[in-house]
C-alpha cells in the first residue's frame, strides 16, 4: 500500500458498515480519502475520530442518485484535492420485496443507486485519472454474492438482478480499459452476508435483522476491507478481477 500514500480515494456510502470500515483503513494507510454519503454528519464523526492518522478524510454530502450532486462532488474533489486516483463504489441498497409484490418506484431506487450511480462515479473517476495522466488508478465495485447466484430469498431478487448487472459491468469495463491500453485496473469484491445496517435499511426491523445475523453465519465489515486492500496492493501487472467471499460456515 506504500505507493498509495498521499493519493486520493473516493469511497461512496461511507457513513456506516463496509464503507466506514474502508474509509478508516485507507486513512490509516496514508491516503487522502473522500467519504461520500447522505448522512454526512456520520462521516464527519469518523473524520474527527481519525484526526492524527497518516491520511485524512474529507466528508462530502452527496445523494448519489442525483446526477448534479455527483458532478458537483467531483468538481469539488478536483478543486480541493486535484482528482481521484481510486474510486470505491460501495454505496448500494436493497428493498425487501418480491418480484411479485415490488413496485416500479422500488425498482428504480435500486437501479439508480446500485447501477446508474456506480456507472456515473466510475465515468467521472476515469475522466479525472485521464485528465491528469494517471495510468495506475483503480476502480473497485463492492458487488455481492447476489451478483453471481440467485438465492431462494424472494425479498432480494430484484437487488440480485442489479448486482448481476454489476458483475457484467465489471467485465465490460475491463474490456474497455484494455482496448485503450491503460494500466488503470477494475476489480470487484462480492461478499456474502455481512453484519451491517444493510438489512434494516432494506426494511427489516432491528429485531428481525439481529435474529438473521445471529442465526446465520456472517462476516464483519473489516473482513471485506481486507479484500479491498488485497486488490489495491496487488502488483501493477496483476488485476484482481472479482473476489467472492463466503462466511466459512455459510449455508446460503
Amino acid at each position: 500500500m506504500d505507493r498509495w500514500a498521499g493519493r486520493v480515494a473516493l469511497v461512496t456510502g461511507a457513513s456506516a458498515g463496509i464503507g466506514a470500515s474502508i474509509v478508516r483503513r485507507l486513512v490509516a494507510e496514508g491516503m487522502r480519502v473522500v467519504g461520500a454519503a447522505r448522512s454526512v454528519d456520520r462521516v464527519q464523526a469518523i473524520a474527527d475520530e481519525l484526526k492524527g492518522q497518516p491520511g485524512s478524510l474529507l466528508p462530502i454530502k452527496c445523494d448519489l442518485t442525483k446526477d448534479d450532486q455527483v458532478l458537483a462532488m467531483f468538481a469539488r474533489i478536483k478543486q480541493e484535492l486535484g482528482g481521484v486516483d481510486v474510486c470505491i463504489n460501495n454505496a448500494g441498497m436493497s428493498i425487501n420485496s418480491s418480484l411479485q409484490e415490488g413496485t416500479p418506484d422500488q425498482w428504480r431506487k435500486m437501479l439508480d443507486l446500485n447501477v446508474v450511480a456506480l456507472c456515473l462515479c466510475t465515468r467521472e473517476a476515469l475522466a479525472s485519472m485521464k485528465e491528469r495522466g494517471v495510468d495506475d488508478g483503480h476502480i473497485i465495485h463492492i458487488n455481492s454474492m447476489g451478483g453471481h447466484r440467485i438465492a431462494n430469498l424472494p425479498g432480494i431478487h430484484f437487488y440480485a438482478g442489479t448486482k448481476h448487472m454489476v458483475t457484467a459491468l465489471t467485465e465490460a469495463l475491463r474490456q474497455e480499459l484494455r482496448q485503450t491500453n491503460t494500466n488503470i485496473r477494475i476489480s470487484a469484491i462480492s461478499p456474502g452476508m455481512v453484519e451491517t445496517e444493510f438489512a434494516e435499511r432494506a426494511g427489516m426491523s432491528k429485531a428481525a435483522a439481529h435474529q438473521m445475523y445471529t442465526q446465520n453465519a456472517c462476516m464483519q465489515a473489516d473482513d471485506i476491507t481486507e479484500s479491498v486492500i488485497h486488490a489495491l496492493s496487488a502488483p501493477r501487472r496483476v488485476q484482481i478481477h472479482d473476489i467472492l467471499i463466503h462466511p466459512t460456515q455459510s449455508q446460503i
